[in-house]
């Protein structure tokens, strides 16, 4: 099941989380931040479209860091995130923290790239996804393979949906796939 989440107040510019993006030599200096991480946190690649791009520089490399959901961020630091419920309930539920998905009640059993593909469709109800937009949010930016790999996946994803359920996965002719609760 989907949520959104939103920040709970506006954020004021010093305050603003920042996304620092890194040349590829200071990679190495990585490892020695992971210990300063709180407990739990992780540490990202961040995808490729969020990062600036120069020209005549090399391709810069970023990091998220991720905290759970439970805990508090430092005092000064960005405020918790509020989850909401989600806007539409449909059949495919998705565990993204026991990695499960369900449908009607039923659990699936799906690979990885999968069960990634179908919380990313989930997730975004009535969006259409191309193919290309697919491969690079699922199986990464540095995938080597083009947008018959998506279709081989949305048939077998759609084949373990079952019958009266493979319907919810739409295809859009000549773009993509759309998820329709």
């Amino acid at each position: 099941m989907a949520h959104v989440q939103t920040a709970a107040a506006p954020l004021a510019p010093h305050q603003r989380p920042r996304l620092r993006a890194v040349a590829p030599d200071e990679i190495a200096g990585l490892a020695r931040v992971a210990d300063f991480l709180p407990p739990g946190a992780t540490l990202l690649p961040a995808p490729p479209h969020a990062l600036p791009a120069l020209p005549g520089r090399p391709p810069m490399v970023g990091y998220l860091v991720l905290l759970p959901a439970e805990e508090h961020p430092p005092s000064g630091a960005a405020p918790a995130l509020v989850a909401e419920p989600p806007a539409e309930e449909g059949p495919v539920g998705i565990d993204a923290v026991r990695r499960i998905a369900t449908v009607d009640g039923r659990t699936l059993d799906l690979t990885y790239l999968e069960f990634e593909l179908l919380a990313h469709l989930v997730a975004h109800p009535h969006r259409v996804h191309t193919r290309d937009q697919l491969v690079q949010t699922v199986w990464g930016y540095g995938h080597v393979g083009d947008g018959r790999t998506v279709d081989v996946h949305v048939a077998r994803l759609r084949r373990k949906l079952g019958a009266e359920h493979r319907h919810t996965i739409q295809t859009v002719r000549r773009v993509g796939y759309k998820y329709l609760p």
